[in-house]
């Protein structure tokens, strides 16, 4: 009887899981993995696959991959730019130039939004200046793209005296920009661990749908496959293995429950359930008051050896966002520790709770 309802308890969850499977219609892409290209979710579309449905991108928000397989965002009058992350939750994106010279669009003044569902944000603002004389500069760096024969551009982020007395300032503008957009609104289907998706094959209103829908949904929770398959071995194994030994123990109950003697008094019974408390994840607040920081290209951390991710076991790389414990001064992506921290209260390293 045991080994039966076990073997039922197993096929059940190979069942759910293969009709969670099946009902992704959205699929998750990217132009390629090897150079962690950002994951296209909805309301994002590639144009150049054809794993996805017609309605699975938000009209303007479809992604090209070029020829070196970098996922291209085209503005209608701005041209082309890399996209090399995509933060689903503060709905934003960070673009730059294919040939890594976002200042010569601004230089040129061939950047707009217009007739594009994207807002303007700058970021990381910096000051390049024209000089004419051969010098190094040790606190700015030489911007090669927009120098030339009888000059060299540099571009500092902080006030420099020698530059300012030997050279002419030549634009202020940023090296990268982060976009932002308003609809579709998503928010509350990403912070739900649910998938954004529109909830009809005509018009334009979406809803949140649950991974196991009918519907054409694709996930959005927006972090690496490796984070996701982590997360769910390490909280679906311990719950199975839980369920087989509360079937046992059942079972084991029952046969000897039934082989005791019945007494011919009849007695009236009543079984008390007992209630199994699990210890449950942080609110969206309590993680967001984390401290958060964007690892620069130097990758400055308090503790050098920290430099992978212990969730998805991948090493950091400049431009990520990374989020610290404060008990414990931990880093990890914030995606990563955002999504564990909501089903997990304990850091993942050291097991100390934050509360």
């Amino acid at each position: 009887m045991a080994s039966f309802q076990i073997q039922f308890v197993s096929t059940f969850f190979l069942l759910l899981l293969f009709t969670a499977s099946s009902a992704k219609i959205c699929k998750t892409t990217y132009c390629d993995d090897l150079i962690r290209s950002p994951l296209v979710e909805f309301p994002f579309q590639l144009n150049t696959t054809s794993r996805q449905a017609k309605r699975c991108g938000y009209p303007g928000f479809n992604l090209s991959c070029n020829s070196r397989n970098q996922t291209i965002l085209s503005l209608p009058y701005s041209g082309d730019f890399v996209v090399y992350f995509i933060d689903y939750f503060l709905q934003s994106l960070l673009i730059e130039d294919p040939d890594g010279c976002l200042p010569r669009r601004f230089l040129n003044q061939s950047f707009t939004l217009s007739g594009s569902p994207f807002h303007f944000e700058f970021y990381n603002n910096y000051t390049f200046y024209n000089c004419s004389e051969e010098t190094i500069y040790k606190r700015a760096r030489r911007v090669s793209c927009l120098s030339g024969d009888n000059f060299t551009v540099w571009r500092t982020s902080s006030p420099f005296t020698e530059l300012q007395q030997q050279c002419r300032v030549k634009l202020n503008a940023p090296i990268e920009v982060q976009l932002t957009w308003l609809e579709p609104h998503c928010v509350y289907c990403v912070y739900g661990v649910e998938e954004c998706a529109f909830k009809s094959d005509t018009g334009l209103e979406v809803g949140c749908f649950n991974v196991a829908s009918t519907a054409p949904t694709p996930p959005s929770t927006g972090i690496s496959m490796s984070a996701k398959y982590g997360i769910a071995i390490g909280m679906g194994i311990p719950g199975l293995l839980c369920l087989i030994w509360l079937t046992c123990y059942r079972c084991k109950r029952v046969t000897v429950n039934s082989q005791r003697p019945q007494p011919n008094t009849q007695l009236s019974t009543s079984v008390v359930p007992q209630h199994i408390a699990f210890v449950m994840g942080l609110d969206g607040p309590t993680i967001e008051s984390y401290p958060k920081i964007l690892l620069g290209e130097n990758q400055e951390l308090s503790n050098p050896n920290d430099n992978t991710c212990t969730i998805c076991l991948s090493e950091y790389q400049p431009k990520e966002t990374l989020r610290t414990i404060p008990v414990c001064d931990h880093y990890f992506h914030a995606k990563c520790i955002d999504e564990w921290l909501k089903i997990n209260a304990t850091c993942p390293i050291c097991r100390n709770s934050p509360n």
